[in-house]
């Protein structure tokens, strides 16, 4: 009979900790809208004719070049796919820690407690399972924002060109839109 209770115990504990398993984060990689164009438009406020505003716009860009390191003719390349960093759906761990925790009352308690072992096995397996899935959305949610960061970091140089152009042809006496 103690044989039969500890082998009972042992397949009872190792189903449990099969239950405590969490699957790694996964990273689903969707294709990121492309950025809406970053065409400046130049008004000549001055009464500059075409070909001065060509050549105001050439020397601003060189100019924009040169302070910001980036040009958007060669450097097209900004655009970065979206990931999203994907996990097993809340409440998973909630759900999986109950019915564990179910199994595992049941099991140590006599057999005449049975239901009352089960049932606080069950709240105590919802409360460590709930406290795991708050910690993996935390982990998920801190990735997800580590990965906006970066491509926010990308797409910086571009901006910066942009307001350098639009601060040289300002000062030359243009609007810029």
């Amino acid at each position: 009979m103690n044989r039969l209770w500890v082998i009972s115990i042992s397949a009872l504990s190792i189903a449990a900790l099969g239950g405590c398993v969490v699957p790694p984060q996964r990273q689903e990689v969707v294709e990121r809208a492309a950025p809406p164009v970053q065409d400046i438009y130049v008004y000549p406020n001055n009464g500059q004719s075409e070909a001065q505003a060509d050549r105001d716009r050439y020397e601003c860009h060189q100019w924009a070049v040169q302070q910001t390191h980036f040009d958007p003719s060669v450097a097209r390349n900004v655009e970065a796919p979206q990931v999203h960093v994907v996990g097993p759906p809340p409440g998973a761990s909630a759900a999986a820690g109950a019915v564990t925790g179910a199994v595992i009352g049941a099991a140590v308690s006599n057999p005449y407690n049975a239901p009352g072992g089960a049932l606080l096995g069950a709240i105590a397996g919802a409360i460590i399972g709930s406290a795991a899935d708050e910690n993996r959305q935390e982990q998920m949610d801190q990735a997800q924002r580590e990965y906006n960061r970066n491509y926010a970091n990308q797409a910086r140089p571009a901006q910066d060109y942009r307001r350098a152009i639009s601060a040289c042809l300002e000062g030359r006496g243009y609007m810029v839109k």
